[in-house]
C-alpha cells in the first residue's frame, strides 16, 4: 500500500492526475538506447566476474553494475516522460567517462589497447555525451518531449 502511494501520479498539492506526455520519436529512442545498453551490461558483468581476478573482477563487476543501473534507470524513466531521469544519466555519464579512461590507462600496448580504444570511442564516450546531454537539458513544462 505504500509503496502505490509514493509511485501515485497523484501530485501532492491537489487531486489531479498528471496528464498523459507523448515521447518524441527521438526522445523514445535516447530511452531506447539507455535502457538497452543497461541491458547488454548485465551479461557482460558475469563474463568478467568469471575471467578476471577475483580482486580485480569485484571493482569491474562493480563498476559496471552501476554503470547498468544508473543506465537502466535513465532509460525506463526517460521512456515515462519521468523528469527524475536526470540524475541517473548525469551518474551514468560520469561512470562511463571513468570507465573509459580507466580502461585505456590500465590497457597493455597492442590488442588490448587498441579493443580499450574502440570501446571507449564506440561505446561509453557515445553514451556518456547523451547521458550528459540529457542530463543538462532543462525540464520543459508539461512537454516531455
Amino acid at each position: 500500500m505504500a509503496l502505490t502511494a509514493l509511485n501515485s501520479p497523484v501530485s501532492h498539492g491537489s487531486c489531479t492526475t498528471r496528464a498523459a506526455v507523448r515521447l518524441s520519436p527521438a526522445r523514445r529512442w535516447q530511452g531506447r538506447i539507455l535502457a538497452g545498453a543497461g541491458l547488454v551490461l548485465l551479461p557482460w558483468l558475469g563474463y568478467l566476474a568469471g575471467t578476471l581476478p577475483p580482486a580485480e573482477a569485484a571493482a569491474w563487476v562493480a563498476l559496471d553494475a552501476l554503470e547498468a543501473a544508473c543506465l537502466l534507470t535513465a532509460g525506463t524513466r526517460l521512456l515515462r516522460s519521468d523528469p527524475r531521469h536526470r540524475a541517473p544519466a548525469a551518474a551514468a555519464a560520469v561512470l562511463l567517462l571513468a570507465d573509459a579512461c580507466i580502461d585505456l590507462a590500465t590497457a597493455a600496448p597492442g590488442a588490448e589497447l587498441a579493443a580499450a580504444t574502440a570501446m571507449a570511442l564506440a561505446a561509453e564516450l557515445p553514451l556518456a555525451a547523451l547521458c550528459a546531454t540529457l542530463a543538462a537539458r532543462p525540464a520543459r513544462a508539461a512537454q516531455g518531449a
